[in-house]
């Protein structure tokens, strides 16, 4: 069994041969890896090789692969039940804990998935108040929902066009789109449309087109214009929340969304999402209120209580300094490598336990406008000579990568060797 039979098998079954485009490697080309097993930082593929993993499924894994004590709650609820459709203590116990150690989050409804969390949001904030217009920004990505994959059309605010075949032009109409890092286009739009807008959707750390954090001048911005034209702030933290900090960036900020949808660390690594804030807005959710949204498989137990598992040991223990000197360890290695070897045109950017590779720009890049066009194509080489050596990235350019507690300083050692050995080649 190796990964070239099993993507040929894929293909013929299942559409691309993936179930999640970037799986694919269609950005650094090749064939995918195909993994069984994966333990602490390390994943091992079906061949039986062992890689250290830097995409820990795209962010959810705080402490690693498969921790012990995660891991146990996991065994144990499996033993005990598998989903309900019913009322069960396990979902209130992480609402309780969530709901007391973040202000802002008065109340919160458990979803599958982060896309299912924006879609949710989104009809609340049009509910609340009235209007049906949603802006949203190019360089944040709020899931697959129609309404939302979009990007800008012709460059001006206002108009919008489809990012995916199958969304007609009468699904996106009353989607805006502006570019990140601009106040001024940003109070032009709500001068022309705010009162017609009703909600205002923002990665405050937009880390899905690239790594791309913004100035606290243009998110209080737009907490100021949302605030003056009764416009709901959605902050999309599905990667930032309870990754960057425990209460994320609306913590790290100070800026307080009306609603905030979380997802991936939410869950342990299970499938998990959810919206959540002011009381009057998810009073509004049903059966309480008039806005219908329901799943069955919400507040599946085993990602409860392996999310709250994951939450308990991430409030008591605090582990984001840690994380980030080791992120920090980990690209200032990396740099100092390709530096070493004849390619000193990199840098790295980092938040928290996030970074981002790419080649060097005067300034700091906030819109992806300003990312460079042989990034792709840098990042695809980078990626394979890493890939050949044992260390995964995140198989695509514009994905940022994540590390976990389970990446120890000599983890991050046994990183840097096996790149040096790369760049040699």
């Amino acid at each position: 069994m190796n990964s070239q039979t099993l993507f040929e098998r894929s293909k013929q079954v299942v559409p691309g041969g993936v179930h999640s485009p970037v799986r694919s490697f269609s950005s650094v080309g090749g064939t995918p890896v195909f993994f069984k097993e994966a333990n602490g930082a390390f994943l091992t593929s079906v061949e039986g090789n062992e890689y250290i993993d830097y995409c820990l499924s795209f962010g959810p894994l705080l402490f690693g692969h498969r921790h012990p004590e995660i891991q146990e709650v996991v065994e144990d609820t499996v033993r005990k039940a598998w989903s309900f459709g019913a009322c069960e203590p396990y979902s209130l116990e992480l609402a309780e804990f969530i709901t007391s150690r973040i202000p802002w989050v008065e109340k919160i409804r458990f979803v599958n998935s982060g896309t299912e969390a924006v879609m949710s949001a989104l009809r609340v904030a049009r509910a609340a108040t009235g209007r049906n217009k949603i802006l949203k920004f190019d360089g944040c990505y709020h899931g697959h929902l129609d309404q939302l994959l979009v990007k800008s059309g012709s460059g001006l605010a206002g108009l919008s066009s489809s990012d995916s075949k199958g969304i007609g032009p009468e699904i996106i109409q009353n989607t805006l789109v502006l570019p990140l890092d601009d106040e001024e286009k940003l109070e032009e739009l709500f001068t022309r449309e705010g009162s017609n807008i009703a909600c205002l959707a923002i990665e405050p750390l937009p880390a899905n087109y690239g790594l791309l954090p913004q100035r606290i001048e243009f998110l209080k911005k737009c907490r100021e214009l949302t605030t003056k034209y009764g416009v709901i702030l959605l902050f999309d933290e599905v990667i930032s929340g309870f990754r960057v900090s425990f209460q994320g960036m609306a913590g790290v900020t100070g800026i307080t969304p009306d609603l905030v949808c979380y997802g991936k660390i939410i869950g342990g690594g299970f499938p998990v999402g959810a919206y959540a804030g002011r009381r009057d807005l998810m009073d509004l959710v049903s059966p309480s209120g008039p806005v219908y949204q329901a799943g069955t498989l919400s507040a599946n137990p085993i990602g409860m209580r392996a999310g709250l598992k994951t939450l308990t040991k991430a409030w008591e223990e605090n582990p984001y300094q840690t994380l980030e000197t080791s992120t920090k360890q980990l690209t200032d290695g990396i740099l100092k490598l390709l530096k070493e070897h004849g390619d000193p045109n990199w840098e790295a950017v980092t938040f928290g336990s996030l970074f981002w590779l790419k080649g060097k720009t005067e300034k700091p890049i906030r819109t992806i406008d300003e990312i460079p066009s042989t990034h792709k194509t840098n990042f695809a080489t980078l990626f394979h000579k890493l890939l050949n050596r044992g260390v995964y990235l995140a198989p695509s350019g514009y994905e940022v990568g994540f590390l976990s507690t389970a990446h120890t300083s000599e983890i991050i050692s046994l990183t840097l060797e096996k790149t040096k050995e790369a760049l040699k080649d």
